[in-house]
């Protein structure tokens, strides 16, 4: 249901908002303070929360909520029970929000599986709380971003993965051939609550907001029906966690500028690009300390100072081609991690139709290509696209089983009588068989035209 059907049904509620009384007068509103330049003035006024419930702030958030899907919360609302729920409750929400009483309800525990091994744990919050950090963020974000390093990347309006790549492949192309490569120790999962809203009361006037702020990070994880308190941490998951990120890092990237460091940060993930070893032990040592005063731990199992083409930058690595041109590649884990993901798809024992697995390969691949884009490798590229296909070839002959069904199908698809009847008497010998000139009878166009994306070009 829309919103608009929801107001219709609810013609004596207040819907998102309504009215002026959660608007700050317009005297105040047009003596706001500009935005801080530097990152030390307060980028606001004491009314913030009054912009929050704003009627075009809320609608924009509920949109936002609403795109952005996800399951629900400890509570088993959906995001498309949200907008029925807001025409008939936001009047109280509203003014539980002015009034700074709003309790956020706890998150669902939920994990996520890593590449690496192990598992990320992620907080989901409920479709109500979403859609109330994302009014929240809607007002921070304009007002906190213009404040933040230039080198900074990650979850920022304008900014992607990809422009932090190209500028830590610039350092290196100017000659800063030694990276200092830091990994925090569970991040997101460490935060200190007082350092954070410590930042947060430099530059957030309102109390309400800082109020509501610090009951988000405290809100409880319900784990198997039984609510945990949480002392630390943001969880991810929810649509403020990142902007509360940056806020708390953003001091390790005014001391690296400081510094006259070279760096590039993407959320947690920061690289320092200097131009001898011994620059870079330096550097690690003050990112060190940097870290200790925000109550953060250094991985120091993950974190290094060595060659940049050793180590990966998200999902990205470097080498360096002819005439000294730095260039970027797939890192050698995120290619194994693709490779297992493909293999997990073309499992000859998965009992699904072609149609299917093309399907399923059609969606992973796409995004893939997508975010791997700027790779410059094109025969690692061409070699990936080979490899997908013979998977395919061996798919279809595993789905054939017996020899007489494959040299019927390899016949019926153009293949001569010899070269078919090879290949249907070792049936059982996929992969060799999908080696076989087989491609005669499932050519490469045929995938095309299924949509199997190729990698290169």
């Amino acid at each position: 249901m829309s919103l608009e059907d929801a107001m219709r049904q609810k013609t004596r509620q207040l819907v998102l908002p309504l009215d002026s009384r959660g608007e700050a007068p317009r005297s105040q509103r047009s003596g706001e303070a500009s935005t801080a330049a530097n990152g030390n003035e307060r980028p606001g006024t004491d009314r913030l929360m009054e912009e929050v419930v704003q009627r075009g702030n809320a609608k924009a958030a509920l949109k936002r909520v609403r795109q952005n899907k996800g399951s629900p919360g400890v509570d088993g609302m959906t995001v498309d029970e949200l907008p029925e729920y807001l025409a008939e409750h936001w009047e109280a929400i509203r003014e539980e929000l002015l009034a700074g009483s709003y309790q956020p309800k706890p998150v669902k525990r939920q994990e996520i599986p890593k590449s690496g091994g192990g598992v990320r744990e992620l907080g989901i919050p409920t479709v109500l709380d979403r859609f109330v950090q994302q009014a929240i963020l809607q007002v921070l974000q304009p007002r906190f971003d213009p404040t933040f390093s230039e080198h900074s990347h990650g979850f920022r309006p304008g900014r992607r993965a990809h422009d932090a790549v190209c500028e830590a492949q610039r350092y290196i192309q100017d000659g800063r051939r030694v990276v200092v490569d830091v990994d925090l120790e569970k991040f997101f999962d460490r935060v200190n609550h007082d350092v954070l809203m410590g930042k947060l009361s430099a530059r957030i006037e309102d109390k309400r907001m800082l109020g509501l702020i610090r009951r988000y990070l405290e809100a409880g994880i319900m784990a198997n029906g039984v609510v945990v308190e949480r002392w630390e941490g943001t969880p991810q998951g929810g649509p403020l966690s990142p902007l509360l990120a940056n806020v708390l890092l953003d001091e390790v990237d005014k001391e690296l500028e400081k510094h006259g460091l070279s760096f590039v940060r993407y959320a947690d993930d920061l690289n320092v690009y200097v131009r001898s070893k011994r620059a870079g032990e330096d550097a690690m040592g003050t990112l060190r300390r940097l870290y200790a005063r925000l109550r953060l731990r250094v991985n120091e199992a993950k974190s290094a100072v060595a060659r940049p083409w050793d180590r990966k930058f998200l999902g990205y690595s470097f080498w360096v081609a002819p005439g000294r041109k730095v260039k970027r590649r797939v890192a050698p884990k995120a290619l194994a991690t693709m490779k297992e993901r493909v293999r997990e798809i073309t499992a000859r024992s998965g009992g699904r139709s072609m149609d299917r697995v093309f399907a399923e390969l059609r969606s992973y691949l796409t995004g893939w290509k997508a975010y791997f884009r700027l790779a410059e490798t094109p025969r690692v590229l061409s070699d990936l696209d080979e490899w997908v296909r013979h998977r395919l070839r061996l798919v279809q002959l595993k789905q054939w089983k017996r020899g007489r069904t494959t040299y019927r199908e390899l016949r019926a698809r153009g293949m001569t009588s010899e070269r078919a009847a090879t290949v249907a008497a070792n049936t059982r010998r996929w992969w060799r068989n999908a080696s076989m000139a087989i491609h005669i009878a499932l050519p490469t166009s045929g995938y095309d035209r299924a949509g199997v994306p190729r990698l290169a070009g």
